[in-house]
């Protein structure tokens, strides 16, 4: 148990009975015998301690005459209730109790001997301070409202947590000055209390020791987990939204029960960190005013500007209530500011930040038409309803996340980050018109002035690759069928069976050419149609169970075909586009932290990518040249790596497959439009389009007056047209040699003409393939399984 007063406080605690002892004079003097009698006898008990008349100033003077103290008080702390009240003897705001009722001593005793009972979150400054209100209000006849309750946290036997209000009866108490007081005037009051948090301020006017506090306090427990008035908010933050109106009204009610100030009044503010503005709520009711100081008449504001000039770095930074007693006497500091408040009849105001996870998600306001009604100590009254404003404020916010998502969904498809908050913007103002069941027009997102920088990984012939499988498959598939025909044959001399044997020769034969467009299904609707009812109905006709299961255990259960060759080449391809896309997708997001842009890939015979960028993307980090140069080396680079993971999956890829790479270099900056039929961006504008055009052919073209692709197996192509363009990749690749990453040899050739393009020229290199280079080998199982 903590018995000592604290250390500092600006009274000089005696702790005496005078005002009882007085009382108990009185009694003797009655004619009533048993009650005369008994204060006369306690009354010659007393006088043996003059102290307790005099003034206490020792615990052990009270340890030393425990039952006369107890005798003294009986009247106090009457026996019949000594098991039902909690209750003790105190002195206000210090850690000194004694004379407890048997109650609060089991409930001492069940908390454990290590238990120091102390108020909960207050400190010892605080504490002084709370001791100087006391002064101020009983001794100076202020009103100052202090009415955040106190509260003693005291576990139980089992150790669960309780809380019990506290409350102090102090009739029994003087407050007395010494020589040491410092008599104040009004200015100096009205100062103390625009500064609650100023310990240094509060301790000069109350020096250490500078009153005397005589006398006794009551303290009386009982257990608050939850009040009536924290319950009545509750249940109205909780309320539906068509409710709001009377909810509103409730709301303020409340506040204006816990503040004591008649005609408070609230009003609420969102804070946008993104574009860091103030702005009215989607779910506020538009027939009332929802901000009363921060956005008068407009429904958002940058926050620079929403206090006239008045700095808001307590508010925003620091997250502290911005407070003003009296707008009089602050309109020295801002006129401007002051006469904005004057003009609504604001007199004191508190600018209070709602804080979830040390982030400001908005701002109340609270303001009064009496000057001095809000101030630095009434606003911790707040500490106690923020709590729960909070978390209904973040269920708001949630609500709105949640609906701007869907309707970014609905309305447009998987947003990059780069340039997510445009669309969140104008899905906010589609959420903001109040009229959801009404045709509303999405205006289209463009973004004008970015740089394009195209790039791919594309799989080497891949169609005749996957031509030539599907041809191996069905080859193989004829082969067993004409096999088992054969069987068939030798048993029973039927002509339907010759007549299937040659048709099968003949589509076997078709095989030896070019694949047709229409071969596969061709040959999968004769099989099913023709021979499988055969083969069906030869396990009961003929002795051939054996040879016909296993043939139909090699069937894909999708086609009906053989899936063997084309399976390995299926997987290869797999393997190789989900590793393209993880190198890239693990290097983009190193990119993204040198300067934020747009970022799109695909996956078809391969990867391919565009990326744009420029101011309009990122319009809160000023754009240079050498965040498009640094960006195109890094596309360079990245190509590189991806060759270098291919060279390290060749070896085990279940079918061999080589990649070509290409990077399409255009300088002029262009602008991209979401299509809101496509679901995705594109170059925007006809003059534009050429770019377009040449990233849909160029993979396919020829060096000019050869048959030979600009794009072969393990080299990196780059395509430009200007002098400027070479110039600048010379020396990326020049670097790269330097790295060891890319050989010394550098092709350079003219392109032939596109249709419509012409003057296209281009350089190719090799990307080094040493052991060196290849600190990892997978095994076919592992990718696999990765791919799975």
């Amino acid at each position: 148990m903590n018995h000592p007063v604290f250390t500092e406080s600006p009274f000089k605690t005696q702790i005496s009975f005078h005002k009882l002892i007085a009382s108990l004079e009185e009694i003797a003097l009655t004619d009533v015998d048993y009650r005369s009698n008994y204060a006369k006898a306690l009354l010659k008990e007393i006088e043996k301690v003059p102290e307790l008349r005099t003034g206490i100033e020792s615990y052990k003077t009270i340890e030393d005459n425990q039952q006369l103290i107890k005798n003294l008080l009986a009247d106090l702390f009457p026996t019949a209730l000594t098991k039902n009240e909690i209750k003790a003897i105190t002195v206000p705001f210090q850690n000194l109790t004694f004379n407890y009722t048997e109650r609060f001593t089991s409930i001492l005793a069940n908390a454990g001997t290590t238990f120091d009972i102390t108020i909960r979150d207050y400190s010892e400054d605080q504490l002084y301070i709370m001791s100087c209100i006391l002064i101020l209000n009983n001794y100076y006849g202020q009103k100052l409202d202090y009415n955040k309750p106190l509260f003693y946290d005291i576990p139980d036997a089992n150790g669960i947590l309780k809380h019990y209000r506290i409350l102090y009866n102090a009739d029994f108490m003087e407050i007395l000055p010494t020589e040491s007081s410092i008599d104040l005037n009004q200015e100096t009051i009205d100062l103390l209390t625009d500064n609650y948090d100023d310990i240094g301020l509060w301790k000069k006017y109350f020096p250490a020791n500078s009153w005397i506090l005589k006398g006794f306090g009551i303290v009386s427990l009982f257990d608050a987990s939850v009040e009536s008035a924290i319950s009545h908010l509750k249940t109205s933050l909780l309320k539906s939204d068509t409710q709001k109106n009377k909810n509103d009204n409730e709301i303020q009610t409340i506040f204006r029960t816990i503040f004591k100030i008649p005609d408070l009044k609230l009003g609420f503010v969102l804070f946008n960190e993104e574009e860091n503005k103030f702005t009215v709520p989607p779910f506020s009711n538009n027939s009332e005013k929802n901000s009363f100081i921060l956005l008068e008449k407009e429904e958002e504001e940058l926050c620079k500007n929403a206090l006239f000039g008045c700095t808001l770095q307590s508010l925003i930074e620091e997250k502290k209530p911005f407070i003003i007693s009296d707008v009089t006497r602050f309109s020295t500091n801002n006129p401007k500011f002051a006469a904005h408040l004057s003009r609504q009849n604001i007199k004191s105001c508190i600018l209070a930040p709602v804080i979830k996870n040390d982030k400001l998600l908005g701002v109340i306001e609270l303001f009064s038409s009496q000057p001095k009604s809000l101030n630095s100590i009434n606003v911790n009254n707040l500490d106690l309803l923020l709590p729960y404003l909070v978390d209904t404020l973040d269920r708001y916010n949630i609500d709105i996340q949640n609906q701007i998502e869907a309707i970014i969904q609905r309305e447009y498809t998987a947003i990059h980050p780069s340039v997510y908050w445009k669309f969140r913007q104008e899905a906010l103002k589609f959420f903001k018109s109040q009229t959801p069941n009404k045709d509303y027009i999405f205006k289209s997102i463009t973004f004008k002035e970015v740089y394009p920088l195209y790039g791919q990984i594309d799989i080497k012939s891949s169609s005749n690759h996957r031509n030539e499988t599907v041809k191996e498959d069905l080859k193989n598939q004829i082969s067993q069928l004409i096999t088992i025909l054969d069987h068939l044959t030798q048993n029973k001399k039927l002509g339907l069976l010759e007549q299937r044997k040659y048709e099968l020769h003949s589509f076997s034969n078709d095989l030896i050419t070019e694949l047709k467009a229409d071969t596969e299904q061709q040959i999968q609707q004769y099989i099913q149609r023709e021979i499988h009812p055969i083969l069906i109905n030869a396990k009961d006709s003929f002795s051939l169970p054996e040879i016909i299961d296993d043939y139909f255990s090699l069937l894909d259960e999708k086609t009906g075909l053989f899936y063997h060759a084309r399976k390995k080449f299926d997987e290869a391809m797999a393997i190789i586009n989900k590793k393209m896309a993880s190198v890239l997708d693990k290097e983009q997001l190193e990119a993204q932290h040198n300067y934020p842009h747009y970022f799109e890939r695909f996956k078809t015979d391969g990867v391919e990518h565009n990326l744009y960028i420029g101011q309009s993307i990122t319009p809160n980090i000023p754009f240079e040249t050498l965040y498009l140069n640094n960006l195109r080396l890094w596309q360079l680079q990245t190509l590189c790596k991806m060759e270098l993971e291919h060279h390290r999956l060749k070896p085990i890829l279940p079918y061999e497959l080589d990649v070509t790479s290409l990077i399409l270099v255009f300088s002029s900056p262009l602008s991209i439009r979401f299509r809101m039929d496509e679901k995705r961006f594109d170059v925007d504008g006809t003059y534009n389009a050429r770019y377009e055009v040449v990233k849909k052919r160029i993979d396919k073209a020829h060096i000019k007056g050869t048959m030979e692709r600009i794009t072969q197996k393990e080299k990196i192509t780059i395509v430009y047209s200007h002098q400027s363009e070479e110039t600048e990749y010379l020396k990326y690749i020049a670097f790269l040699q330097f790295k060891k990453i890319i050989e010394p040899e550098i092709e350079q050739f003219d392109i032939e003409e596109l249709q419509g393009v012409s003057g296209l020229k281009a350089l190719r290199i090799k990307v080094i393939n040493t052991e060196v280079t290849q600190p990892h080998y997978y095994t076919y199982q592992e990718l696999l399984d990765e791919l799975n």
